[in-house]
């Protein structure tokens, strides 16, 4: 049975940091994505980043609107994920998810979450102007 579960969520001022983090157990794909989701009220659900896991691979994936202010990463085990969020907007606050799934012929597609098949149940993120 997989199980995601996230933490670190939290209120901030605008041009803060939080980490999240997801610890994941019986992820069993022999190639995976790790990704990070977030759903604003009103808003579909927007990849925010993730890292292909498998073998000796081990790539990052991010959406544009955090380039350069997010980091994503995994420990020595690759069953926990963080993600280290820096200078953060307002824009930014929402739900975060953890998600898991295959690796898929392109990758770690994170304008689709229905590629990845399990799911946290959610962190809060506030930041505020």
């Amino acid at each position: 049975q997989v199980q995601l579960v996230e933490s670190g969520g939290g209120s901030v001022q605008a041009g803060g940091s939080l980490t999240l983090s997801c610890s994941a157990s019986g992820v069993t794909y022999s190639r995976k994505c790790l990704a990070w989701f977030r759903q604003a009220p009103g808003k579909e659900r927007e990849g925010v980043a993730a890292v292909n896991i498998g073998g000796t691979a081990y790539y990052r994936y991010y959406t544009d609107s955090v380039k350069g202010r997010f980091a994503i990463s995994t420990d020595s085990t690759r069953n926990t994920t963080y993600l280290q969020m820096n200078n953060l907007r307002p824009e930014d606050s929402g739900t975060y998810y953890c998600a898991a799934g295959a690796v898929s012929t392109f990758g770690c597609d994170l304008s689709s979450p229905d590629e990845y098949a399990h799911w946290g149940q959610g962190t809060q993120v506030t930041v505020s102007s």
